[in-house]
C-alpha cells in the first residue's frame, strides 16, 4: 500500500485547508483509496500542560479532535473524509453543533460516538489524539496547512489561496496518477 499522508496539517478552520480537500484530496481518495494508508495530520503547538494551541483558537481545537474522532471511529476515508469536507465548507461555523450533526447524518456518522470520543476520560482522549497528530506534523517539519505528502515527501502545497510546490500538478487527476504509479511500482 502506498504511504500517502495528507500532512494537511489541516487547522479545521482554515480556507487553505479547506479548499485542499475540496479541490484535491477528496476527489483523488475517490479513485485511490484502496491503494493508500491516508492519514489526516493539524498543525499547532503542543503546550506543558498536555494540550494543544490551534492558530483559529480553542474552536479550531475542538473541531480538529472531531475530525480525528471521526477517523477514529469510522476508518473508511471515504467517510470521515467526506466528513471533514462537510465542516470544511463550513469552516466559519465549526464547532455548531447543528453542523456537527448535519455532517455526521450526512456521512452515516453517529453524533453520539464523536461526542463520545471527544470527551472520553474527561477529554484527554480527543486531546490525546490532537497531540499526537500535531506532533507528527511537527516531526515530519510540516508548517502549512495544506501540505499533501506522498510516499514521505512534500508533493504540493495550497497556502495564502495558491497551490505551492507541486511540480507534478496540482489536479485530482496528476495525484490519482503518482498513487497509481507508487503502488504500481510497489507491487
Amino acid at each position: 500500500m502506498v504511504k500517502f499522508t495528507r500532512n494537511y496539517p489541516r487547522r479545521s478552520k482554515c480556507p487553505d485547508a479547506r479548499d485542499c480537500i475540496e479541490q484535491l484530496i477528496v476527489p483523488a481518495m475517490a479513485n485511490v483509496s484502496d491503494k493508500v494508508d491516508f492519514r489526516l495530520s493539524y498543525i499547532g503547538k503542543t503546550t506543558d500542560n498536555d494540550g494543544v494551541l490551534c492558530m483559529h483558537g480553542q474552536t479550531e481545537c475542538l473541531g480538529n479532535i472531531l475530525e480525528l474522532c471521526a477517523a477514529s471511529e469510522y476508518p473508511d476515508p471515504k467517510i470521515y473524509l467526506g466528513f471533514t469536507r462537510c465542516l470544511s465548507l463550513h469552516y466559519h461555523d465549526i464547532p455548531a453543533t447543528s453542523l456537527i450533526k448535519d455532517c455526521a447524518l450526512e456521512y452515516g456518522i453517529e453524533f453520539e460516538k464523536l461526542n463520545d470520543c471527544a470527551s472520553r476520560d474527561d477529554g484527554a482522549y480527543g486531546m490525546g489524539l490532537l497531540r499526537d497528530s500535531v506532533t507528527r506534523s511537527k516531526d515530519l517539519g510540516v508548517t502549512t496547512s495544506c501540505t499533501v505528502r506522498l510516499n514521505n515527501k512534500t508533493r504540493c502545497v495550497r497556502d495564502g489561496g495558491q497551490w505551492k510546490d507541486c511540480e507534478d500538478g496540482s489536479k485530482p487527476e496528476d495525484l490519482v496518477r503518482d498513487i497509481r504509479k507508487l503502488y504500481d511500482e510497489a507491487e
